[in-house]
């Protein structure tokens, strides 16, 4: 967690709840005021406090110190709680719902945390934002960055596998919805310049996002990379670019897993 104690510093600069993510997550928990949720892998809990402010009780589970010392300092609300998602610090069924936001290509394996959390729930939805390997692979930012996006599909556990994983832990009714970058994104994480690619250029955005600053796209592909995306969006290059990746496949993924 080395990596996430780095980034944790400078997180907030460019990371924060985008409300249409939000709407989304309150949405597809049916998120009842009062009741209490977790999220696992919160972060600096951008969006646990912006589910906290919809009237959940929310409780924040994040492994990494520096991440959870920024959350602290956002909301005395929430109740936040240094831990693993392997080896979840509550009792059985005490949860309404849980979310996970980009977060499960972290853990070193699902199944212990899709357990632990089908554990704590009592009954409800385990919302899940991740990423599809064929959304990835649509994604025009992979004409950049080829080597770096091909470790980060290998690193991002496959939608079969984490729909396979939830039904073995016990989940039912596991369902997927995609979900598109607003042109007006406010958490700016790996897609976020969908439509503005010139964010990429920016080191201070590439180090909010672990493709970057995790060394996932080399040090030497991402400069190559990027001086590449400089000429192109000064030259017009990068609207031929941005077509010939255009898809229908969404750009990220909702995964939802009912407990009954």
């Amino acid at each position: 967690m080395a990596l996430y104690d780095a980034i944790g510093k400078t997180y907030d600069t460019t990371r924060r709840a985008d409300p249409s993510i939000t709407r989304c997550l309150a949405r597809l928990l049916e998120l009842r005021p009062g009741a209490n949720y977790l999220d696992v892998g919160c972060g600096t809990g951008n969006y646990t406090v912006a589910l906290q402010n919809l009237g959940a009780q929310m409780h924040g589970l994040e492994l990494t110190s520096t991440m959870l010392a920024k959350a602290r300092l956002k909301s005395d609300r929430v109740r936040w709680i240094q831990g693993d998602a392997a080896s979840l610090p509550f009792p059985d069924r005490c949860f309404g719902g849980a979310i996970a936001t980009v977060t499960i290509h972290h853990w070193k394996t699902l199944r212990p945390g899709f357990d632990e959390v089908f554990r704590v729930i009592r009954s409800g939805h385990f919302v899940i934002f991740t990423g599809d390997h064929a959304q990835m692979n649509g994604y025009w930012l992979k004409e950049y960055f080829r080597n770096g996006f091909a470790a980060s599909i290998k690193q991002m556990p496959a939608t079969e596998v984490v729909v396979d994983q939830l039904e073995r832990a016990g989940f039912t009714d596991v369902k997927r919805e995609t979900w598109e970058v607003p042109r007006d994104i406010q958490d700016w994480f790996l897609f976020a310049g969908k439509y503005r690619p010139e964010i990429y250029l920016d080191p201070q955005v590439r180090a909010g996002i672990s493709f970057f600053a995790q060394g996932i796209a080399t040090p030497e592909e991402t400069a190559a990379g990027c001086a590449r995306l400089e000429a192109d969006i000064k030259s017009g290059r990068i609207e031929q670019v941005m077509e010939k990746y255009r898809h229908n496949l969404g750009d990220y993924l909702f995964v939802i897993a009912a407990k009954e």
